[in-house]
């Protein structure tokens, strides 16, 4: 469980942060990490064990790959099975069940579907072949908006007409909207995901701090950056404050990467998404302008698809609107593994479901 503390360099900050957390609470509160990657570190480290029972860690809808409809998954593998196509994509996504499979099962029966590590692999990859139509599955938050970004940027510069993206890119802030203004909410604070920021700042952060009340702390990954965000998040609930706070400050800045920003600008525009398990969330989502419509997998193939709920019994979207822990579900470890998933949050290497799976000691291999 304290596996870090013999090795994490600022072991002693950690501990003094939640000496101290323990210290100032005098009344419960219920926080949600925003991300993913966050989740796996506060499960992997067993930071939870280290808080006082007042304070309620829940997680948010920070996957991308979880967040993913059904739908877009139904047409990643309607277009890898189209004959001459290639469809690039992160090796997360393969095991994401649709409608009826996924991309593993595509592949296995003959789709010519790829792994890479990045867009511009994808890229490459259709210089290399130019017979074939290459489609990059374009998925992510802000994080992966100016890479995907630059990808289809540098296609319409080189005339790469064999090139193509399908995106369900999203925006974080119009999710924690979405979670504050749903009637079951119970978030109180949040913990900011710090690389989101790195790329956007956290400007759109203090509406929603303003508007909800609610604190907001940028924060990093390792169990350091957690406890501190952890802290600083129970002070202002503690003292009555709701504004955002930078305590990783080493990443991030106010405004952000404004040639990131800019890039994204450039080649991307605003419009509604569905999430999944969390439905159609208004401004959520980045579409391509019509600049470069061209580039749209989604219009040149103009692919049908007959999605229907895949997630018999699977309670992924309450995880995601941070309503359910995972081990809440009957099938999690049962019905429900990352070899055989029900739902995304379980097959994604930043879902919640897949870390209380690896790492909580209570879980069927937890703790190695």
């Amino acid at each position: 469980m304290m596996e870090f503390l013999d090795s994490y360099r600022d072991r002693e900050a950690s501990l003094r942060f939640a000496e101290e957390i323990k210290r100032v609470v005098t009344r419960p509160w219920t926080l949600m990490e925003v991300c993913g990657g966050q989740t796996h570190s506060i499960v992997r480290y067993g930071l939870h064990a280290l808080l006082p029972q007042e304070i309620t860690l829940v997680h948010g809808p920070g996957c991308p790959v979880c967040v993913t409809p059904i739908e877009m998954i139904d047409k990643g593998i309607a277009l890898a099975r189209l004959p001459g196509v290639t469809l690039c994509t992160f090796g997360d996504m393969l095991r994401v069940p649709g409608s009826s499979g996924d991309l593993f099962r595509a592949k296995s029966e003959g789709a010519d579907v790829r792994i890479v590590y990045s867009p511009l692999d994808s890229l490459k990859i259709a210089r290399e072949n130019p017979n074939r139509a290459v489609v990059f599955f374009a998925i992510g938050f802000e994080t992966t908006a100016p890479a995907n970004a630059m990808a289809v940027y540098q296609a319409n510069q080189e005339k790469l007409r064999n090139y193509s993206v399908l995106c369900s890119q999203v925006l974080v802030p119009p999710a924690m909207n979405a979670v504050l203004s749903a009637q079951r909410n119970r978030i109180q604070g949040f913990l900011a995901a710090g690389h989101v920021c790195t790329v956007m700042g956290y400007e759109e952060y203090e509406r929603i701090a303003r508007d909800y009340r609610v604190p907001i702390v940028v924060t990093g990954f390792e169990p350091v950056d957690i406890l501190q965000g952890i802290l600083l998040c129970v002070q202002q609930l503690e003292t009555g404050r709701a504004v955002v706070e930078n305590p990783y400050s080493r990443s991030v800045k106010r405004e952000g990467n404004r040639v990131a920003q800019d890039m994204v600008q450039r080649v991307f525009q605003i419009c509604d998404r569905n999430w999944r398990g969390m439905g159609d969330i208004a401004d959520s989502g980045l579409s391509l302008r019509e600049t470069y419509r061209e580039y749209d997998a989604s219009s040149r193939y103009n692919v049908e698809v007959a999605t229907h709920d895949s997630e018999d019994g699977c309670i992924s979207g309450l995880v995601l609107q941070g309503l359910k822990k995972p081990k809440e579900c009957c099938h999690f470890g049962k019905r429900c593994t990352p070899e055989h998933p029900l739902g995304a949050t379980m097959v994604s290497s930043e879902g919640a479901c897949a870390a209380y799976y690896r790492y909580d000691s209570s879980s069927p291999i937890g703790g190695r």
